[in-house]
């Protein structure tokens, strides 16, 4: 095995540190040719799904990629916006405010987001925090719920770059948040700010990103997470158990996932006399096309067509200031032990100490 070229060195040169905001990933295009080679990217991986890799291949790419590709590129196409994909937009926001937010605090970091699948790639981005002189890598997976079918396969991309490389910097990753306290207060925000403008539903329908049932049963702990996260953002909003539901959605396949799924639960709230919901997704840190289209429209549609008055989606935390800042707090609390706080800005030091006592007596 050949190892890529390191970077020149020179003894004595400074520790450098880089934090990486990951999420899923999205196509370059809202196009067939770039459906198709995004899917083919994500498919195949075998954290995503569990068949046999020969019957999978063939399903894949003499079924899937012939037929999706065109139906999923309309899809995107319909939620896209002027700057690219809402996903990948997101994103990049995210990453420019928590470059900020972390700067303000005195950190020296690096910050670039990466994408599972599609560009920006994990190795794409390590490749180029490499050349720059990194030495440690903070991961921060834009899932708040571990998944083996997400969180873990971020650690795959970044073991297999491993492979490649002669000289590793230190790497850590952030595996969950679902119960973190700024993270619940971020999706409490969102909320309460739709009911001061909009009023309140009569239910509040939690729906967060499906998975196979049989995940849960060989151990995986998102369904139990996912329930978990409901729970702590319904007590902060201070809902009793009557007023909220936990739903999953993106149901992909033939196989049992996760249930309630959202779309039949929805009709079915309709058709039993329910007027109104109001509809968040806290499994997602961004809006993308799994909330922007198959909530926010095929969703409501659902609702509405089977009876239902009034449907409110509820945007994800996206670039508010209160996700931002809890964001920034969550990687503060996993930077520590590197030394990022500018050495000669006493105020920034006392400013972190205090903030790591803060943030301890709330864990």
């Amino acid at each position: 095995m050949s190892f890529q070229k390191e970077p020149p060195f020179s003894h004595g040169q400074s520790q450098r540190t880089a934090v990486v905001l990951c999420n899923l990933g999205t196509p370059d295009a809202p196009t067939a040719p770039a459906l198709r080679r995004y899917l083919a990217e994500f498919l195949s991986d075998h954290r995503v799904v569990e068949i046999p890799k020969p019957v999978w291949w063939l399903i894949l790419h003499g079924i899937i990629l012939r037929l999706r590709p065109k139906k999923s590129a309309a899809k995107y196409a319909s939620v896209w916006m002027p700057e690219g994909s809402p996903l990948k937009v997101w994103t990049e926001k995210q990453a420019t405010l928590l470059r900020g937010y972390l700067g303000e605090r005195g950190h020296q970091v690096t910050v670039r987001y990466a994408m599972r699948y599609g560009n920006p790639s994990i190795p794409a981005v390590l490749d180029e925090l490499k050349a720059q002189g990194m030495t440690r890598v903070l991961f921060v997976p834009a899932y708040p719920q571990y998944s083996g079918t997400t969180t873990a396969s971020v650690f795959d991309a970044v073991a297999t770059w491993g492979l490649n490389i002669r000289n590793l910097p230190e790497i850590r990753f952030i595996n969950r948040y679902h119960d973190d306290a700024g993270y619940i207060e971020a999706l409490a925000k969102k909320v309460r700010q739709h009911w001061m403008h909009n009023g309140q539903a009569d239910k509040l329908v939690m729906s967060f990103h499906g998975v196979p049932e049989r995940t849960l049963q060989l151990g995986d702990p998102y369904h139990c997470e996912c329930h978990k996260t409901a729970r702590l953002l319904a007590e902060r909003l201070g809902l009793s158990k009557d007023r909220y539901l936990v739903t999953f959605q993106s149901r992909f396949g033939k196989a049992k996932w996760l249930e309630p799924y959202t779309e039949p639960t929805l009709k079915a709230l309709a058709k039993g006399g329910l007027q109104s919901v109001d509809l968040i997704c806290p499994g997602f840190t961004s809006d993308c096309l799994e909330t922007l289209e198959e909530i926010n429209m095929e969703a409501r549609e659902a609702f509405l067509h089977a009876g239902g008055q009034t449907f409110n989606y509820i945007e994800c935390v996206n670039d508010s200031p209160d996700w931002i800042r809890a964001l920034a707090d969550l990687a503060e609390r996993h930077l520590q032990g590197w030394p990022t706080l500018q050495a000669d800005d006493p105020m920034a030091l006392k400013a972190s100490r205090e903030r790591a006592l803060e943030l301890g007596s709330k864990d």
